[in-house]
């Protein structure tokens, strides 16, 4: 049973390395939903926040890793 509890582990591992980087993107993901809904026209606002977002929370991320 333990091999398996394991095997679990590192499967879900391998989504969610890094707790704090996954609850950047989600942050993000969640202002750039807010700004699509709260805003009628705004659905390329949104998405650059989207894409600008998740890039600088992942050149962070690399940035940390490498530091350490």
């Amino acid at each position: 049973m333990s091999a398996l509890v394991a095997a679990i582990r590192e499967l879900l591992g391998l989504f969610i390395d890094d707790g704090a980087f996954a609850i950047a993107i989600l942050m993000v993901v969640g202002v750039a939903v807010l700004v699509a809904r709260l805003s009628s026209g705004a659905h390329l606002l949104a998405g650059a926040i989207l894409i600008a977002g998740c890039l600088a929370v992942l050149a962070i991320s690399v940035a940390r890793a490498a530091r350490s």
